[in-house]
């Protein structure tokens, strides 16, 4: 296998999903603004999006593929009868959290979104999308069951291209409340539950091949099980610290008019990078990680570890250097059409640059605590998460009320790169990981390609200052090209420094 090509599988279909995702956004954004229906919604789909976020984007993976594949070891039988507990046990779990939820949605809007209570409007349009939304939550859930076999089987396409149908089917609830004068919020909120129900089927016509699961609904929790879920609870918190972090982000800034929305649009924006640079570089490497540890191959472990590593890297320094320099002109380009002011892309700019600081970091951390899970270690990775979440809602309620709400993207960025300096130090205190000399040496070309690509990046800025205005109705075309003429100047330095061959990524 080669970690290379089959990220950059699992980032075609990733990236066709963000771009489908940012013309969705931009379409709420001309016909919702940062409006208290805005508000609403976004909050209405953060939290089943949150779960979305931490079961398929590698939390769910990060517990069931190491034990799945150990199980496969024993035979087919015994992998499939694991799989089938944990399918069965999963639906139950789900369903519970589903009512339950839907009985005491006003108490759990509260929770998640505190500010809105003093707004009764905002407060209970809110109630009412999310109430929408939230099966959304056991059909994602699922989709991530199907997507862990598909993985184990080091297939990535369908797990990877699935999300693409939740942009697509939004997309469309949205032009067809145009037309038809409905409800946006509410067409919006409906969309994103027929959704997950068509990427569910989606999944499972794929996964067939690889498992087909029992109808018989036989509850069997042993001690394989009970292992299980004892490690993916600890890994949900652990693996989607990120995620995590711009929830509580979520809570503190709905004391504030407006700032929901602007986290939103700044965090879907650097999201295709994490996408990118960590879930699928993460995603593609633990199960080989965890077959090279499952046979003891300490040459193997260690060369995945650092080509993840080093192919992280690759991908975020670029992005975090692009996000910093062109904030504004990415916003601007994006959103900045009709409900969307001058002042809405003012401050959703200033979001998205503190946040693009900590892409790096958003990135290394997928990476760096699969190399806990893949030993089947879920405490560890879940008390350096602990303790990030934890230091992240310190900073940001110490400074809100001065600073407002642009500490929590700042926040966000300072608590994951202490976190992943943390993680870097207790790998080599146990000796778990060992950093070869190679990635040292393409670290080093990666930032000179990066500078290099920075300063290009900076003057065609200045040299395109007045195409890329708010009132320019064709900035998107523009940035377009800058942003596809610096990448491929990066791309072209890191082949002529010898960092960006497929053979270099090869884990067999």
């Amino acid at each position: 296998m080669n970690l290379l090509s089959s990220a950059s599988v699992f980032s075609l279909f990733t990236l066709i999903s963000r771009v489908l995702g940012y013309i969705r956004d931009i379409l709420i954004a001309i016909f919702l603004g940062a409006s208290i229906y805005a508000d609403a919604f976004f909050v209405a789909f953060r939290l089943p999006n949150t779960f979305r976020r931490l079961f398929s984007e590698g939390t769910f993976n990060a517990a069931f593929i190491p034990s799945y594949s150990k199980e496969k070891l024993k035979g087919k039988k015994v992998g499939k009868k694991f799989a089938d507990d944990i399918f069965v046990l999963l639906i139950l779990i789900l369903l519970f959290i589903v009512f339950a939820a839907e009985i005491f949605m006003p108490f759990l809007v509260y929770i998640i979104a505190p500010g809105f209570y003093v707004n009764t409007e905002k407060f209970n349009i809110a109630v009412d999308l999310t109430r929408i939304t939230f099966p959304f939550l056991l059909f994602v859930s699922l989709s991530s069951f199907f997507s862990g076999i598909l993985n184990s089987n080091n297939k990535f396409a369908a797990a990877a291209a699935a999300p693409i149908i939740l942009n697509l089917v939004l997309i469309l609830s949205l032009l067809i409340s145009y037309f038809y004068e409905f409800n946006y919020a509410k067409n919006l909120s409906y969309g994103v539950t027929s959704a997950g129900i068509i990427q569910l089927l989606f999944l499972i016509i794929y996964t067939i091949k690889y498992y087909r699961p029992s109808l018989a609904f036989k509850i069997n929790i042993n001690s394989k099980v009970k292992f299980f879920f004892k490690k993916l609870l600890p890994s949900l918190f652990s693996s989607g610290v990120t995620q995590i972090n711009i929830l509580i982000g979520t809570i503190i800034a709905s004391f504030e008019a407006s700032a929901v929305s602007y986290l939103y649009y700044a965090d879907r924006i650097y999201q295709i990078n994490l996408a990118i640079a960590g879930i699928a570089v993460g995603t593609v490497s633990l199960p080989v990680l965890s077959k090279a540890i499952a046979k003891k191959n300490i040459v193997k472990i260690f060369n995945i570890q650092n080509r993840s590593i080093e192919l992280s890297l690759l991908l975020s320094l670029p992005a975090c250097v692009g996000l910093i320099l062109a904030s504004e002109e990415i916003v601007n380009a994006l959103f900045g059409y009709g409900s969307f002011s001058k002042e809405n892309v003012k401050m959703t700019s200033l979001a998205l640059e503190y946040f693009g600081y900590g892409v790096p970091a958003f990135a290394l951390i997928k990476v760096l605590s699969n190399l806990y899970f893949a030993r089947n270690n879920t405490i560890t990775p879940f008390y350096l998460s602990l303790f990030i979440v934890l230091l992240n809602i310190a900073i940001s309620l110490s400074f809100f009320e001065r600073v407002g709400f642009i500490i929590i993207p700042i926040a966000t960025s300072i608590s994951t790169w202490i976190g992943v300096f943390t993680y870097i130090f207790l790998l080599n205190k146990n000796n778990l990981i060992n950093f070869e000399t190679n990635l040292f040496n393409n670290s080093i070309k990666i930032i000179i390609s990066t500078l290099i690509m920075s300063i290009i990046l900076f003057f065609s800025l200045q040299y395109f200052e007045e195409s890329l205005y708010y009132a320019n109705k064709f900035k998107s075309i523009y940035l377009l090209f800058i942003v596809s003429f610096v990448a491929t100047i990066y791309l072209i330095t890191c082949y002529l420094l010898r960092i960006l061959k497929f053979k270099n990524y090869k884990i067999n």
